[in-house]
């Protein structure tokens, strides 16, 4: 273990050396409490005169020893693009109170300037146990719902709640109950207001509509439970375009597709794979595939590619599937050295995605470079596809998220306590920008 925490600490101590190479921009933030969690809320605060914006993180609490647990909103600062910065490519390290270590990295070419970066915890929402996951809903965004480490899920109207509790109370606006056990998985349906799926360790996915509840009814039951694995189903997500499909994936090593709301022949599916809410069995998906060797953890949808589908598992990989043919993967992204955590697609480009991984390493994808020759060097550090390695964690990157408002700007939470919000150096991702529209057929 000694022997760990050393090489632990002197791959830090290299990643920071290097940080002024490889960022425009890095903020490192030591939370009281480590966050499972993370999520950009999308509105951006721009005033003239100021030159950084402020934007919003969705964040929770995992404490130890009987310490209350939040649900937390987050304040961030960031430097604007056209902030006065310096030429010359320098390294600005700054202590803040007792929390905060902030760095601001400058390119050649400008870059990030003057602006001071600053992450604060602005509200504090008790909630009963750590935060699994916390996730706001698409349309109005101070509706909020996290799992649990009990069955039910929580939903909290933040704009209800003051900026710190008076008590330990946890008083959510909703409670979503079908789940006898706890779990990770939880999605918004993207176009439907007030659909919400959540997977649990008791093997079933829920489905709600929180517009059913009232002032007197603040329990509600799901109104359907899909029944079709047989472990853990870690993670859920609806499709982002095909707004009638929704995926799971667990510990049973499959990835189901369910169109509970669709025309099963919609996605012109060749073989079983999906599930569809329209489709009245609860216990037989649309499709399913064995899609790894291990445990499953994530699954994500291309946002801009409806029929590419993304699976991070245990086996280090993370596998990409084209839904009209599940026998065989579309290719395997393999660079991680430990289990994937999460996957999440760039909302800019259709090629992009990333990874995170108890390697305590979050990678950068580009599918655009696949197949591209490299010289020997250049492979002994990853495949072609592999862009950029975040090495800022000291500890497995429980979460992550891209920022909509500004391109190439994620957010990353460990298990070391750090929020880390980042931009890697544009000379990286811009050398072949101009590929950005390639399309996954």
């Amino acid at each position: 273990m000694m022997v760990e925490e050393k090489t632990i600490n002197e791959e830090y101590k290299v990643w920071k050396k290097n940080s002024p190479f490889l960022y425009d921009l890095v903020v490192t933030h030591a939370l009281e409490w480590p966050s499972l969690t993370v999520q950009w809320l999308p509105d951006i605060e721009r005033n003239e005169g100021k030159d950084y914006s402020i934007q919003r993180l969705l964040l929770g609490t995992h404490t130890s020893d009987g310490e209350q647990n939040y649900l937390q909103i987050a304040s961030v600062q960031l430097p604007k693009d056209d902030a006065e910065g310096d030429p010359s490519k320098a390294f600005d390290e700054e202590k803040g109170a007792g929390t905060s270590n902030i760095k601001r990295f400058h390119s050649e070419a400008g870059g990030y300037g003057g602006a001071e970066s600053k992450i604060n915890v602005i509200q504090r929402i008790n909630h009963d146990g750590e935060v699994n996951r916390a996730r706001y809903m698409p349309g109005n965004s101070n509706i909020i719902a996290t799992r649990t480490i009990y069955g039910p899920v929580y939903i909290f109207d933040r704009a209800r709640h003051p900026s710190n509790p008076k008590d330990n109370v946890c008083i959510p606006e909703i409670k979503l109950v079908g789940h006898t056990k706890e779990g990770y998985g939880v999605s918004w349906h993207p176009k439907t207001e007030g659909h919400i799926l959540s997977a649990s360790e008791d093997t079933t996915i829920c489905l709600w509509d929180i517009k059913g509840s009232t002032k007197e009814r603040r329990e509600l039951d799901a109104l359907r439970t899909f029944t079709g694995h047989s472990a853990w189903v870690e993670d859920v997500a609806w499709h982002e375009l095909n707004e009638s499909i929704f995926a799971s994936v667990g510990d049973d090593k499959k990835l189901f597709m369910y169109a509970p709301f669709a025309d099963c022949n919609a996605m012109q599916l060749k073989n079983e794979n999906s599930w569809d809410t329209r489709n009245t069995s609860n216990s037989q998906p649309l499709s399913h595939c064995d899609a790894h060797l291990m445990e499953i953890n994530c699954v994500a949808f291309n946002p801009q590619n409806e029929y590419v589908v993304a699976t991070g598992s245990a086996d280090k990989t993370v596998a990409l599937w084209d839904m009209r043919n599940f026998k065989s993967r579309l290719h395997t992204l393999d660079s991680h050295l430990d289990e994937i955590l999460q996957i999440q697609w760039s909302p800019f480009s259709p090629t992009v995605l990333a990874s995170s991984s108890g390697d305590r390493r979050l990678n950068v994808w580009d599918l655009s470079r696949i197949g591209e020759e490299q010289t020997p060097e250049d492979a002994e550090d990853g495949p072609p596809e592999l862009l950029f390695v975040h090495g800022g964690h000291t500890n497995k990157i429980s979460d992550f998220s891209w920022n909509k408002n500004e391109e190439w700007v994620l957010c990353s939470v460990a298990e070391d306590n750090v929020c880390q919000v980042w931009q890697m150096a544009s000379n990286i991702y811009g050398v072949d920008d101009d590929m950005d529209g390639v399309a996954l057929e």
